[in-house]
């Protein structure tokens, strides 16, 4: 009856299946995807790590990190008013108080990053589009969530760095056709590209996510790790999905 109270009617809490953890989601409306499963997985956080999320939303990402790892704090930043109270409320019901706090605020606040302290690391889903691409979703959060509305790209680069510690490392999802931009500007702000990793519908077909990991100051070199398929030659889920997602797939 307690969970019911903190779940408005156009809301829906979900089992993570992950150590008995939930989240609240809109029933019809902005919901984490793959994306943020993939990037929690992607993220070598840590045994005692402070660990900040940018734009994290309803803060899937950090109660996916607070499941996953032995990080000793996390923050989740978010510009929208409606997604920290959900992320707020969800934190609440899985008793992550004291592990996990979200910040409302903007990213490009430099004085409110730079009073928030250095990080281990920085974990990041951005907005993928290009501001004047693609269609605008009629529902302002969504676009603000998937268009770079907000923000661009370098302001996501730009904060990392500020909150980074000196050889902090960068944790971002995105998409393959953004990589020559997001390679750029890393290393226009001393986050040198260290690891990256393309996620492929199938086999035979070309990437459709790419995970990339920069180290603040780090020297140069740069690894390319096995690709993941989403899914086999049967057409089901391949073997490496159904190890990163455990038992929550059918």
């Amino acid at each position: 009856m307690g969970n019911q109270i903190l779940i408005q009617e156009d809301e829906s809490l979900e089992d993570l299946q992950l150590n008995g953890l939930v989240i609240i989601q809109k029933k019809k409306g902005f919901r984490f995807g793959v994306d943020a499963v993939l990037l929690s997985h992607f993220a070598s956080i840590r045994r005692g790590s402070r660990v900040m999320d940018l734009c994290t939303g309803t803060g899937i990402i950090p109660v996916l990190l607070a499941g996953k790892t032995e990080a000793s704090v996390i923050y989740g930043l978010e510009i929208q008013k409606d997604f920290v109270s959900m992320a707020n409320r969800t934190i609440k019901i899985n008793s992550l108080e004291e592990r996990i706090s979200i910040i409302e605020g903007d990213l490009k606040d430099h004085k409110l990053l730079k009073g928030l302290g250095s990080f281990d690391a920085v974990t990041v889903n951005p907005p993928y589009k290009k501001s004047h691409s693609g269609i605008r979703n009629p529902e302002d959060s969504i676009a603000i969530a998937r268009h770079e509305v907000a923000l661009e790209l370098e302001d996501v680069i730009m904060a990392s760095k500020i909150l980074l510690k000196d050889g902090g490392r960068l944790f971002m999802v995105h998409r393959p056709e953004r990589i020559a931009d997001i390679l750029e500007l890393m290393r226009k702000h001393k986050i040198e590209p260290k690891r990256i990793q393309t996620v492929h519908p199938t086999l035979g077909k070309a990437p459709n996510i790419v995970l990339v990991e920069g180290q603040k100051y780090g020297g140069e070199f740069l690894k390319w790790v096995e690709p993941i398929y989403v899914h086999s030659e049967n057409g089901g889920y391949s073997d490496q999905i159904r190890e990163i997602y455990g038992d929550d797939l059918r």
